[in-house]
């Protein structure tokens, strides 16, 4: 009787292969511009809307188109819902974090006051936060380069917050609301970052904004009158809201948070207050104070040693 011939070890070449990542997909390269182009200028289509609403009942208002979108889009794709209760629990509270709460609180503070590019300040410090939490719940190490960068980016947006601060920060209200739109917005996507899973993404924008509906919708009708006032600036920044800040950035952040570290990608906030600052310049008629310019290039240099990827163990 013939015997089996014992399989040939694997060789390193093969074993490296085989334990090898993944390759990522392809609109990872283009996600980062796409994403900041329409995140930055999103505070500028909503001060657009707040001119013919209250916060509240914009932000309701915007969900519920939002949620008609994602109805439809899985009527017609019927993908995968999530398997597990867990699953479901982590899509809630990201819901409730980066929509609900970030979403109201730095409407309520552009409505008190907050300029688009003071309320894009404040919130471009969310990358410190997230470099210093992100060991300890995302488990990810934030290494020498990336702290260097990281403090650039503070001293930029420091720069750019004193240079506009007698203009954009003289709303005591305005700016804690920033403030808690700022912690909101790091919770949320170090909760992304941690619990996060491969869902596929209009279910997951559905769970998501139908949970941010749910939690908006009864607050605007305690708070606020919700009236709204029918206006051609309010339907072209409710069209770009749904669109390209909820539909498209939104889901570009959590899919380049799902592939990549949470400190990389939250670097990228540094860039929304200069890209704010520009689209605000063109758009509302605010002015960049001399400063400031200083403080972008700052900001820049910072996120390029962030996000700069080290060489390989094997090159060094």
């Amino acid at each position: 009787m013939a015997t089996a011939s014992a399989s040939p070890a694997p060789s390193p070449a093969n074993v490296s292969a085989s334990t090898a990542a993944p390759p990522k997909p392809g609109w990872l390269k283009v996600a980062p511009v796409i994403f900041l182009v329409f995140w930055s200028n999103g505070f500028v289509a909503s001060k657009f809307g707040l001119a013919h609403a209250e916060p509240l009942t914009f932000l309701t208002l915007r969900y519920a188109c939002v949620v008609a979108v994602l109805i439809l889009a899985f009527a017609i794709l019927r993908p995968p819902l999530p398997t597990t209760r867990r699953a479901w629990m982590h899509l809630m509270v990201v819901g409730l974090l980066l929509q609900a709460a970030y979403f109201a609180t730095s409407f309520i503070a552009l409505s008190h006051g907050m300029s688009a590019g003071g309320t894009a300040l404040i919130t471009s410090l969310q990358p410190i936060l997230v470099g210093l939490f992100a060991p300890m719940i995302a488990n990810e190490r934030v290494g020498a380069r990336q702290w260097l960068g990281l403090a650039m980016g503070v001293g930029g947006s420091a720069l750019v917050i004193a240079a506009k601060s007698n203009v954009d920060l003289a709303s005591p209200v305005g700016l804690s609301f920033a403030v808690v739109s700022l912690i909101t917005l790091t919770a949320g996507t170090l909760w992304e970052k941690r619990f996060g899973s491969d869902a596929h993404p209009v279910s997951a924008n559905l769970i998501q904004y139908g949970v941010a509906l749910l939690a908006t919708a009864p607050l605007a009708w305690m708070f606020e009158t919700m009236h709204i006032d029918w206006a051609w600036p309010l339907i072209g920044s409710l069209a770009y809201l749904v669109i390209c800040n909820s539909l498209i950035a939104m889901t570009l952040l959590l899919g380049m948070l799902r592939h990549g570290e949470a400190s990389r990608v939250s670097a990228l906030f540094f860039l929304v207050p200069p890209g704010t600052a520009i689209f605000a310049f063109l758009l509302l008629g605010e002015r960049i104070p001399t400063l400031a310019w200083p403080g972008m290039l700052l900001a820049a240099a910072g996120i390029m040693l962030v996000t700069r990827k080290g060489k390989p163990a094997h090159e060094k």
